[in-house]
Parts: C-alpha cells; sequence; structure tokens
C-alpha cells in the first residue's frame, strides 16, 4: 500500500515585529495524516500549525518559569526519547518534590484523540494543559503570573508577535500555541507502520507476526486501529489502591459505572514508556500480560471483556506472551524519539 497523506495549506501571514521594519513571514507547516491512521479528531483548521506558532509552542513546552518553583516544565514530565513520559516514575513529580497519583502519559498523536487525561477531564487539546499548568502537584502555576512574565520577556513579546500578529499576549494564545506543538508530534514511522503500509523497512520476524495475530484475537478491540486505542474508558481489572483509592473515569462523571475506568492507553512506543497503567504499577511488559493472564481483580465495573464464560482474564500462553512483547515492540518509533524539531536542545 502506498502512503497517501491529506495537506492542510494555508495562505502565509506577513506582518512587522517590534522595531524591525521587515516582514516576516509565518509559513503554514503541513500536518500529515498517514494513510493507516484513522481520521483527525482536531479541528486543524481552528488553530493551523504555523512555523512561529510551533516554535513558541515548543518554547513554552520547555519553559520552567511556567511552574510556581521557575524548574517544572511540561518536558520535565514529558521526556522525548520515552515518548514524552517520564520513564522510570511510576507517577508524575511536580514543584517541591510533591508526587501525583498517576503516571504521566506519552505524547503523541494528540491530534487524533477527542479526550484527554487518565480520567477525560478534559475533551479539547487546547484546554489539556491547564490541567497540569495548574495543579498544586505539578506546576502549580498562576496564569495571572504566567502572562505577566511573558509580556516583560523581550523574546517572547517578538514569539507571539510573530506567531498571533496584531493580537495580544493572551492564556488562549499561549494554549494555542502549545497544541500547536502537540499536533506536529506524529509518531508514524514505526516498523509495524512501515510493515502496514508496506514500504522498506517493513518487515516482521515470523515471532512478531505471530504476536500481531495474537494481539489482533486478543488485544486489537480495546487497543484498536494503528493508533492502539480506541479512547474509550474502562476498568481492566487491577486491585484498588487503598492508599489513593483513585476512582478514574467516575471522578468527572460522578456515573457509577465508571468507577475505577480509566482511557486505554496507545501502546505505540511502548516498549519506551515504562512503568505502565495509570499508577505505573507494573514495571515491565512481561508484568503487564501477566496481570491480563492471571491476576484480573472481578468488581462491578469490570470490562465484560475481562470476565467471559465465567473465566477473568485473556488467556495466554507463555508462548503467546512472548509473541506479542515482540510484536510491540515493532511500535517503536525511533525516527518520533529522535526527531530534532521536538527536541528541547
Amino acid at each position: 500500500m502506498k502512503i497517501s497523506y491529506i495537506f492542510w495549506i494555508f495562505i502565509p501571514l506577513l506582518w512587522s515585529c517590534g522595531n524591525d521594519d521587515s516582514e516576516y513571514t509565518n509559513l503554514p507547516l503541513d500536518f500529515r495524516v498517514p494513510s493507516n491512521f484513522p481520521a483527525v479528531a482536531y479541528d486543524i483548521a481552528a488553530n493551523p500549525p504555523t512555523e512561529k506558532g510551533f516554535e513558541l509552542g515548543k518554547k513554552l513546552f520547555y519553559e520552567g518559569r511556567l511552574a510556581s518553583d521557575g524548574i517544572v516544565s511540561c518536558g520535565f514530565c514529558h521526556i522525548q526519547q520515552f515518548a514524552f513520559t517520564h520513564h522510570g516514575h511510576t507517577v508524575s513529580h511536580g514543584v517541591n518534590n510533591a508526587t501525583g497519583t498517576r503516571n504521566a502519559p506519552p505524547i503523541q498523536n494528540l491530534a487524533f484523540q477527542n479526550v484527554f487525561m487518565w480520567d477525560g477531564a478534559t475533551g479539547h487539546l487546547d484546554l489539556q494543559p491547564i490541567i497540569p499548568l495548574t495543579s498544586p502537584l505539578e506546576m502549580h502555576g498562576d496564569l495571572n503570573a504566567i502572562l505577566t512574565m511573558l509580556k516583560a520577556d523581550p523574546e517572547y513579546r517578538k514569539l507571539f508577535a510573530q506567531a498571533f500578529p496584531e493580537e495580544d499576549i493572551t492564556t488562549e494564545n499561549m494554549l494555542k500555541s502549545l497544541s500547536q506543538f502537540m499536533v506536529m508530534a506524529v509518531s508514524s514511522n514505526s516498523r509495524f507502520d512501515k510493515y502496514r503500509r508496506n514500504e522498506p523497512g517493513g518487515t516482521l520476524t515470523a515471532d512478531e507476526m505471530a504476536g500481531y495475530t495474537v494481539f489482533t484475537a486478543k488485544c486489537a478491540t480495546c487497543h484498536a486501529t494503528d493508533l492502539m486505542t480506541d479512547n474509550s474508558f474502562r476498568n481492566n481489572g487491577l486491585a484498588v489502591n487503598p492508599l489513593v483509592n483513585d476512582v478514574g473515569r467516575y471522578k468527572v462523571t460522578e456515573q457509577a459505572g465508571d468507577y475505577y475506568k480509566f482511557k486505554v492507553p496507545s501502546l505505540r512506543n511502548v516498549e519506551k514508556t515504562a512503568p505502565y497503567m495509570h499508577d505505573g504499577r507494573f514495571g515491565t511488559l512481561e508484568a503487564v500480560l501477566n496481570h491480563y493472564a492471571s491476576g484480573i481483580t472481578d468488581s462491578p465495573t469490570l470490562d465484560p471483556l475481562l470476565h467471559q464464560n465465567g473465566t477473568l482474564g485473556i488467556s495466554l500462553t507463555e508462548t503467546e506472551k512472548a509473541q506479542v512483547i515482540a510484536f510491540l515492540k515493532t511500535l517503536t518509533d525511533d525516527q518520533y524519539l529522535t526527531d530534532t524539531r521536538f527536541s528541547e536542545f
């Protein structure tokens, strides 16, 4: 299958900036939809990525001064080489060494999602950063103080003027630029992607193909499409941690049927994003598969797929587990993990 793309093309914007009377061209960025991906969920036309908008969003993503301690940036808990997760940390760490209750999820392919956070606390990518920005356990930032800092910084004044000509430095534009950075963070060049698109380098071994077969039969209902998630919320049978008692989606909806349901994570780059689950309780992929095979805890909201014919869990032999893990490693996108467009330096 030959790869095809959908292109959004925008008219470049011209403006004068600061005391420099020369004109700047804020070129549009091509946002490309890989042929093996589903449709985009984010409204690209409402906030089209541009060179300067992306540059501003990237600078803000790595800006420690957004936090109350001047240190903890978005990039502090979202490290590129680990698919923008806080690799090795069970839960996120914030200002003054505060610890949260949930594992930092990866940042990838967010333009294809319509709900965010483990509990779906927001349904719009532009609003998502407000949650970690203002959380006392994460960045503990103050939006008014952030705006004051941005307006006082000459470099930010220039970048905002270039990205949003004839507009003020506002929280809305700050969030829109962060979205432009995150929208462009598309991971779509793993070996599995190349296999799916019949491209050079897309060969899978016999074990990987066997793992793909097992995965398709036993895992792909939840980890659906080539995004490897159906974006739903499910109770996957984790024993409740009595010290935290994280109720998951129920915290947002207050519907009894949502107790202990969490968003199904994408498995892209999963080889690099340990530890796993919403609270980072499993350190290896082997431990994850052992949970599904023999560690399911029953409860009223347990996903029906994990309780069928009077049996809990997913039947997996040791050979099948090894094959599934071999397949999951084909989802690693080294190009994305090293792409300098997204790097801090």
